[in-house]
């Protein structure tokens, strides 16, 4: 070979040798190629449509109505009822305004409250836990006190009202009186009902109804299937529109009007059908209009119907939240005033909430304002309250200047409040004096 071949040759160059992968090297390595496994799976079912899609949530389970009457809901369930009752009939909404009426903190909260019920000793902490009570707002001054949320509730969970609504529908009386829709309370129903004529309501006024104290036989017993309140359920859930009114007009007389006190669910019903009557339009509407959007609630209401599209029941089934439940305390203890103007008649606040003679007998019943016991605790002088089923209140104090709300979901209708409630807002009273 001529030397200038072996000129052109060249030794092969040596290639340095790769240094061994430490574990970082191998977990990065991993990581590439795990995510460029997830970018092409991706993209792949992206073209082909098969990307992946969370499940749609779906409503929590909740009971049914019998249920809750029987008072046959576990705990959690009951809860998760009482807080969405609206699915259980068609509803109206109650339209809030476009303005808030504030709730300040108080200067001065409650820290807790120590008082004797029935011989035992208790504290904030055993009512709120051995009453099962899910909210509990208290106003002083029309300021926040206390405000507490328990059972999955919070600020914007509306919840049931149950018979707390009868006063609220009492209320709606007096607003109409004092627009001029109805006379008077001494007025006869069939005037507002001509379709009562003839029944066992004929010869009844607005005040009777007001009072429980129509004199028309009723069976309330929540229990009990064969119950009036329980044939009334059974209505509501048919769904037909004017069925209660009917079985209503059916009844039978128990005695003459204004001389017998009997509980009725079915008669604030009636009174509702004489508000949609005289002021032609629904009820749920007309509280939005004059009490709910004026006086400044934080949020819409709803409020159970008889049908879809049909007549609010007059004694169950509005839902709201817990501080517009105290707005409406407030509204009431400030005796209807919204600003400068009077919403309700004068002097309908203290009749209303002041205990009634039927029959020869007192009764700690106003116009469908319950009154506590004044002799028991009397820090209750002047006070009433709004109250319904499992737990539910509205407790007013003027004297006072304080307001109560409780939410509960007790296990059954009535008898099952380990404390009891007057004797834990007498406490809530004396703490703030």
């Amino acid at each position: 070979m001529s030397k200038g071949l072996r000129a052109r040759e060249s030794k092969p160059e040596s290639v340095p040798r790769s240094k061994p992968l430490t574990k970082l090297d191998e977990l990065i390595k991993w990581i590439a190629v795990v995510s460029a496994g997830i970018a092409l799976s991706t993209g792949l079912a992206a073209r082909t449509g098969f990307a992946h899609q969370e499940p749609a949530l779906q409503p929590e389970e909740i009971g049914n109505v019998r249920q809750i009457y029987d008072g046959t809901l576990y705990p959690d369930i009951q809860v998760r009822t009482f807080r969405n009752i609206e699915r259980l009939f068609p509803t109206r909404t109650v339209r809030r305004g476009t303005h808030v009426h504030s709730l300040s903190q108080s200067e001065a909260p409650l820290k807790g409250v120590e008082f004797s019920s029935a011989g035992k000793k208790y504290d904030m902490y055993d009512y709120m836990s051995l009453n099962r009570v899910s909210g509990l707002l208290i106003l002083k001054d029309g300021k926040i006190a206390f405000e507490r949320y328990e059972l999955g509730t919070n600020e914007t969970t509306r919840w049931m009202s149950m018979s707390v609504v009868k006063s609220i529908t009492s209320t709606l009386i007096g607003v109409a009186i004092k627009d001029g829709h109805i006379k008077s309370i001494d007025d006869p129903v069939t005037k507002y009902l001509p379709t009562l004529a003839g029944s066992a309501y004929e010869g009844v006024t607005i005040r009777n109804l007001l009072q429980m104290a129509s004199g028309v036989k009723w069976d309330e017993t929540y229990t009990n299937p064969v119950s009036d309140r329980r044939r009334m359920l059974e209505l509501q859930l048919s769904g037909k529109p004017g069925s209660i009114l009917e079985l209503m007009s059916r009844l039978a007389r128990a005695g003459r009007p204004g001389t017998i006190w009997n509980y009725n669910t079915g008669e604030t019903h009636v009174v509702g059908e004489l508000i949609h009557a005289a002021v032609k339009r629904p009820v749920a509407q007309y509280l939005s209009e004059r009490i709910w959007s004026k006086f400044g609630m934080e949020s819409d209401a709803t409020w159970w119907l008889e049908s879809s599209n049909g007549q609010e029941i007059g004694g169950s089934g509005l839902s709201a939240t817990l501080r517009d439940y105290g707005r409406f305390g407030l509204f009431v203890m400030n005796h209807g005033f919204v600003g400068e103007e009077q919403i309700l008649p004068e002097g309908w606040v203290s009749e209303a909430g002041t205990s009634k003679i039927i029959g020869g007998k007192k009764v700690n019943y106003g116009y469908m304002w319950w009154i506590p016991d004044a002799s028991a605790n009397p820090v209750h002088e002047g006070a009433f309250l709004a109250r319904g089923i499992f737990g539910q209140s509205i407790y007013i104090n003027p004297a006072a200047n304080v307001v109560v709300v409780v939410w509960s979901a007790r296990p059954k209708p009535t008898g099952t409040d380990t404390i009891s409630d007057e004797d834990f807002y007498a406490a809530v009273v004396k703490a703030l004096h």
